[in-house]
């Protein structure tokens, strides 16, 4: 089986909310690597929100999706769980649950409104969390002297990498993050740039959050 190099979640837990027709919705998004943490999270949500009339909720656990859970919390059945759930599968989120909280404003959506408003939240759960992807990643450390450090800023700032850290001292040490797929490419390219005066350590392998360009 080919090694996974990728999968979308979200960054952090994170809320914003919106008003339809005096509804009040909340939609908040959490990443969650097991189904105990996205139970945990509905929890907290249906603490913080205990007078709230609705909290519905859906999750994906799993790189494969393989737990996929949704309530409607007394709404009308598939008018809100079901929404919020299809929005995440579009957006191909995993490790993730989204609380989309209603507090009733007194005049009624119908079916289509409710449809529209518990996706809508679903979708603004999962901006204020900020969607990422998840890539195999290498860190680097890369020591170059300071007359040597201007041509590698320049061509850095430009590069597929993240500059984590940088320390100015005897000479420039920056810390930087490569998605494994464009490592080699770079490296070759740094020590082009440089001239060959880069000394380049390797320090650790992990899956680190990219932005989502998709």
């Amino acid at each position: 089986m080919a090694e996974l190099l990728a999968y979308k979640t979200l960054r952090a837990e994170n809320a914003a909310e919106f008003t339809i027709n005096k509804s009040r919705f909340i939609g908040c998004g959490c990443p969650c690597q097991t189904e105990e943490e996205a139970l945990a999270f509905l929890q907290r949500i249906r603490t913080r929100h205990k007078d709230a009339t609705h909290n519905c909720y859906a999750y994906i656990i799993g790189l494969n999706s393989g737990i996929m859970r949704y309530s409607d919390d007394g709404e009308p059945g598939g008018t809100a769980g079901m929404p919020i759930i299809e929005v995440m599968k579009a957006r191909g989120v995993v490790n993730c649950a989204v609380v989309v909280t209603r507090y009733f404003g007194g005049v009624l959506l119908g079916a289509g409104g409710l449809v529209r408003a518990y996706a809508q939240g679903s979708k603004t759960a999962l901006d204020a969390a900020g969607v990422v992807v998840m890539e195999k990643s290498a860190r680097y450390m890369v020591e170059v002297d300071y007359a040597t450090w201007q041509r590698l800023d320049y061509f850095l700032k430009r590069a597929p990498v993240i500059i984590e850290h940088s320390e100015f001292a005897a000479s420039v040490v920056c810390t930087l993050m490569v998605r494994c797929k464009d490592a080699d490419a770079l490296l070759v390219e740094i020590a082009r740039v440089t001239d060959g005066k880069a000394e380049i350590l390797p320090d650790d392998t992990l899956y680190y959050p990219w932005p989502d360009e998709g």
